[in-house]
């Protein structure tokens, strides 16, 4: 009995892909559902969804599911911001650290997969594949390809995220990146006659690449939308040497505005460089007031972000602004 034990947990072991075992493999090499279903529960096995299981050890994390998802189905390609997870694009919905599990998204190059599995949504649309990359052991379309379905997809600003993250210099998961992809490799990407390519491309003019954070680009696209015109990522010489970089600066007024991100500034020398740095950005000759903002000002309150601005932007007008740090809604250095 010992000698067959054996023998069926290493043919079990053998029927993994990607830390992932479907029941129908385990069925069609021979086992029975009841010694089965006994064996993945006395081993550990956890279940993934309905006929799929991953192997001992393996955290469920977005990878795992979709390569559960991925076998059941494998005409299924991971698309959108399932595929801009796996390549590193930021998105404002899907970040690497989150904890809630998003839906997974697939497109059906062969336009026929209906809608069959929980938590999955299919996107029914031609296919090409040269447009598909591996990617972590899974089928995934390519970078240009992933940001020209989101930006057809939409929303704007959910969109633009993801391209100005593909665009730049980005650090993704504690990880520093190049960029993945070029303007003209999206301009091909989003060649007609994709439904939604002619507002895709409108968006696309939008795009800075010059853009450090996903907060930034909200940031810069609520300005725009309220008539604002800041020049983006400049670059300052500090009195006695060196360059500093602000996120928005309206030259003409000397208003200042700094974006801060997500990870927290919980250190005594984190907030030593903060301070510093801000205080020598007020040195500049070219800023006479520093309006700074958290990522959650920028996506949670940007009516009082814009209003401040404005009322920064009048007071400099009138010239009651020289040499002020204001603090904008929120905690700024706290998210960065």
């Amino acid at each position: 009995m010992e000698r067959v034990e054996r023998v069926e947990r290493t043919e079990l072991r053998a029927l993994v892909e990607g830390g992932v075992l479907l029941t129908s493999r385990a069925l069609g090499a021979g086992w029975s559902r009841v010694p089965l279903f006994r064996r993945l529960d006395s081993e550990g096995w956890t279940r993934v969804r309905s006929g799929a299981w991953a192997e001992p050890g393996r955290r469920i994390d977005l990878a795992v599911r979709l390569k559960a998802a991925q076998l059941l189905r494998p005409r299924l390609v991971v698309s959108h911001r399932s595929a801009a997870w796996l390549l590193q694009i930021e998105t404002l919905d899907v970040r690497r650290e989150d904890r809630k599990p998003p839906a997974l998204e697939f497109t059906d190059p062969g336009l026929r997969i209906r809608q069959s599995l929980t938590d999955v949504r299919v996107h029914r649309m031609p296919l090409a594949e040269v447009d598909i990359v591996q990617c972590e052991g899974l089928r995934v379309t390519d970078v240009p390809r992933t940001v020209a379905d989101l930006l057809r997809a939409g929303p704007r600003e959910g969109a633009l995220v993801a391209v100005e993250s593909a665009l730049g210099y980005r650090t993704v998961a504690g990880v520093r990146r190049p960029p993945l992809t070029t303007p003209a490799a999206l301009a091909i990407a989003l060649k007609p006659p994709f439904h939604g390519a002619a507002r895709a491309r409108d968006w696309l003019s939008l795009a800075d690449r010059r853009s450090g954070s996903p907060a930034e680009t909200v940031a810069r696209l609520r300005m725009l939308d309220a008539g604002l015109r800041p020049e983006s990522q400049v670059e300052l010489r500090v009195p006695g040497g060196g360059r500093r970089f602000l996120d928005f600066l309206f030259r003409r007024e000397g208003v200042a505005v700094e974006i801060e991100g997500y990870a927290y500034h919980g250190t005594r020398e984190a907030h030593r460089r903060d301070v510093s740095r801000f205080n020598q950005v007020l040195r500049c000759p070219e800023v006479r007031t520093l309006l700074r903002y958290t990522a959650e000002v920028v996506f949670h309150h940007p009516a009082q972000m814009i209003q401040e601005i404005r009322s920064a932007l009048s007071a400099a007008a009138t010239g009651e602004a020289l040499g002020r740090s204001v603090e904008g809604v929120g905690h700024p250095g706290v998210f960065k």
